[in-house]
């Protein structure tokens, strides 16, 4: 196209060269078509429908929330696993490298012996003797489990609150995936259809330089007129090359957002009018912030914070378990394990645990709590209110935007016959070149103006339904 358009800025400024520069080009394609051409693929032509699901699949935001999901899920059956018996298993070897002393104070003379007998039992005794041996082997199996634990089981609760939380997380995130990629959509749109404008500014102004390029030859307009109108023509195509560029731009953001790879070729069905007939419904919040993702989170969060504080409070409550020990012992002097004798150990009993003091830990976690729930409260009204009032900006721009679409659309129509009417105006010499300047601008400017009236009404309209928690699939609509 940018070839194409060169060619035919060319062609309108100069007569003789053009011949030579045919041949060129001729000759050059010739060369060209020589070459092994690589095909170039078809671009997948998606609809708004297939792009939101393709990012509900493949967007990056939402795989995580999903894996998030997946991870609250595991965590919550892992609290599950504190209400059952906890076994575990247990070895150990110690060896001693000084025996304990154990003192006796007792009459060594009831064993028997003299007078003399007794002064050397008396100096035994005072001396003592070691106790046990080098080696002591033990291993054995030990159980417990909570019976009674008011604290752990809302613990528990509070887990599965989190999977809740994660829930939505991921249904905010499938929401906020949604506007983007309508926006970004609709952004090619007005990109595509800015750029057909741009492209029909160029055109017309090639057409004027020829016409006014001939009446110059014919004596019939000055060297002024000629200069202006090949001004008009090389201002033109900047603006053809920016608006090509956008579309480029606009497509890598669609693709991004979607989640796909970045050298795809993609392009968007439809146009912009073709969602021009919703700037004629009525627009009425039926639903609410009910389902807003925000305000849901917060919910499940004050939740949360309510079965803290009650946490807390249980810690001050006693606690009963029931606990289970089987082990076996031996002691020695050797490493002759198959004379070990071993000794058997085991005891099952309950256990009764009574919080009495702890320095009022207790009592300010509880306080600590209760002044976060009163802080999420607020977080909650505020949030609340900033929603009221984007949901009013988004409805104050979408009118707007239907009243400037009709203006624009009426605008597009008089512009065109003004254009029109200047043009053939100006072949037969009646008007000049600047009024029909001054009629190619007001077209310009009217057919700019209905695509972004769309493009402003579809994009209000889709922070809107995100706000509202509206999905697409559900058939959630803020119409009447």
């Amino acid at each position: 196209m940018i070839f194409v358009v060169k060619m035919r800025s060319l062609y309108s400024v100069m007569k003789k060269p053009l011949i030579s520069l045919l041949c060129l080009a001729a000759a050059f394609c010739f060369a060209r078509a020589q070459e092994p051409v690589e095909a170039t693929p078809e671009p997948v032509l998606l609809t708004l429908e297939q792009a939101i699901q393709t990012a509900l699949s493949e967007n990056a935001s939402v795989r995580i929330a999903d894996l998030e999901i997946e991870r609250t899920g595991y965590a919550r059956k892992g609290s599950y696993a504190a209400l059952f018996p906890q076994i575990d298993g247990s070895g150990s070897y110690q060896r001693t490298i000084k025996k304990q002393v154990m003192y006796m104070d007792f009459d060594m003379s009831a064993l028997g012996g003299g007078g003399g007998g007794d002064e050397g039992g008396s100096s035994r005794a005072r001396d003592g003797f070691e106790v046990g041996r080098w080696n002591t082997w033990s291993t054995g199996v030990s159980a417990s489990m909570p019976i009674v634990n008011a604290q752990l089981w809302k613990s528990i609760s509070i887990s599965g609150q989190d999977v809740e939380l994660a829930v939505e997380k991921a249904r905010s995130s499938r929401l906020e995936t949604v506007t983007q990629v309508k926006k970004a959509f609709f952004s090619v749109l007005l990109a595509k259809e800015a750029f057909e404008v741009y492209k029909s500014v160029y055109e017309n102004a090639l057409e004027n330089l020829e016409l006014t390029q001939k009446k110059f030859n014919a004596q019939r307009a000055s060297e002024l007129d000629l200069t202006r109108a090949k001004t008009t023509l090389a201002n033109a195509i900047p603006n053809v090359y920016d608006s090509e560029n956008a579309v480029e731009i606009g497509l890598w953001q669609l693709k991004a957002v979607m989640g796909v790879d970045l050298d795809g070729a993609i392009d968007v069905a439809g146009s912009l009018l073709d969602y021009a007939g919703q700037l004629q419904e009525t627009l009425v919040p039926g639903e609410g912030l009910e389902d807003n993702s925000s305000l849901r989170q917060l919910a499940i969060q004050a939740e949360q914070l309510a079965n803290t504080i009650k946490l807390q409070q249980y810690a001050s409550l006693p606690s009963l378990s029931l606990g289970f020990n089987y082990s076996v012992n031996a002691m020695a002097n050797d490493y002759n394990f198959s004379e070990y004798k071993w000794s058997p150990y085991s005891y099952v009993g309950l256990s009764l645990s009574i919080p009495i003091f702890a320095g009022g830990k207790r009592l300010n976690a509880v306080k600590a709590a209760q002044v976060q729930a009163r802080e999420l409260d607020i977080q909650r009204t505020n949030t609340e209110r900033q929603l009221q009032i984007a949901i009013r900006q988004y409805l104050g721009t979408m009118e707007t935007a239907g009243k400037s679409y009709a203006s624009a659309s009426s605008a597009v129509e008089t512009a065109t016959k003004a254009y029109d009417i200047a043009r053939k105006s100006y072949e037969v010499g009646r008007s000049t070149l600047t009024d029909l300047g001054d009629a190619q601008l007001a077209l310009t400017q009217s057919k700019l103006g209905v695509c972004q009236a769309i493009f402003s009404y579809l994009s209000a309209r889709s922070d809107l339904e995100g706000t509202l928690g509206a999905d697409f699939t559900d058939n959630h609509t803020v119409n009447e």
